[in-house]
């Protein structure tokens, strides 16, 4: 809106100066009397034809899809573009249905997007089933793309590397989750995750060491309803173990179980912990639990 101020006067005819927008204008003759080039209004702006969403920027870039999320999108309306769509003829609407589907098709122009497209919706949905943050996302996407460049996906299925991608990174990233989790919600087995996996870590050289099992004791102990001086001694017991070096290739998940199962058994006033409760949790048998009482009671 124009603001005007009584004490500006024209240099040119003696009228009265009013700001419009960034500039400050004459009201009878016209002249631009000065200028401001910064724009001091609000930042943010209206995408609808309402002012009721304000936003300073439309969605930021994402390495979870194959055009980094910067593709538009020919939508169906909501809200207060309903009552738009239900004026549209049955012309116009078959009309905008077939441009929303050619330019669907157009937003993939080759076979090896049409992989990524698959591959980084499959890496959303085991991430969002395993409930692993959006970091794990991001980077298992982009391992997904660096094993596509280097072409390991020849004879392998894309299934496969996409739960094998973020398994990699989960290990990288000291995330306790297993193979067998990653497969129970994958679209492939537990053969194909392994052979993917493999090829990621032979051909890109993946930074994996050994997992620490103390990891997988917070989500196991509160999977079990074990209380926190359980899991710090069943920390202890696996300390004890990596000191005597009677770790070294076990399953880390069974080790963490069992560790947990000694620890609330030292406890008089916890409930009983079954071993096949434990092994359930850990998904391991209920002699890899016997096994490791029996390592830290010879300790």
């Amino acid at each position: 809106m124009a603001d005007s101020d009584s004490a500006a006067i024209c240099p040119e005819c003696d009228g009265r100066l009013r700001r419009e927008g960034t500039e400050i204008v004459c009201e009878q003759c016209g002249l631009v009397s000065a200028e401001d080039a910064i724009d001091r209004g609000p930042e943010w702006r209206s995408f609808e034809d309402d002012d009721t969403d304000r936003r300073r920027t439309g969605a930021p870039l994402t390495r979870s899809r194959h055009d980094r999320g910067l593709s538009t999108e020919i939508g169906y309306g909501s809200g207060s573009d309903s009552g738009y769509r239900s004026r549209l003829t049955g012309r116009k609407r078959r009309q905008i249905a077939r441009l929303r589907r050619e330019h669907n098709r157009a937003r993939i122009s080759s076979k090896a997007e049409r992989n990524q497209v698959y591959g980084f919706a499959e890496i959303r949905r085991i991430t969002a089933l395993l409930s692993l943050p959006d970091s794990t996302r991001e980077q298992a996407c982009v391992l997904f793309e660096s094993a596509q460049s280097d072409g390991l996906f020849q004879g392998r299925s894309l299934e496969g590397f996409a739960a094998a991608a973020i398994y990699a990174i989960c290990r990288t990233r000291s995330v306790p989750r297993t193979i067998d989790e990653i497969a129970d919600v994958a679209r492939a087995d537990g053969d194909e995750l392994e052979v993917a996996y493999d090829a990621l870590n032979r051909e890109l050289g993946l930074p994996t060491g050994p997992i620490d099992p103390t990891q997988y004791l917070p989500r196991y102990a509160s999977k079990l309803d074990l209380g926190s001086a359980v899991e710090r001694r069943a920390r202890e017991h696996v300390d004890a173990l990596l000191e005597a070096g009677l770790i070294g290739g076990r399953n880390p998940s069974g080790v963490a179980a069992g560790c947990l199962y000694k620890a609330a058994g030292e406890r008089d006033e916890w409930p009983s912990l079954t071993q096949t409760a434990a092994a359930e949790v850990a998904d391991v048998a209920a002699v890899t639990i016997r096994s490791t009482v029996t390592n830290i009671n010879e300790l």
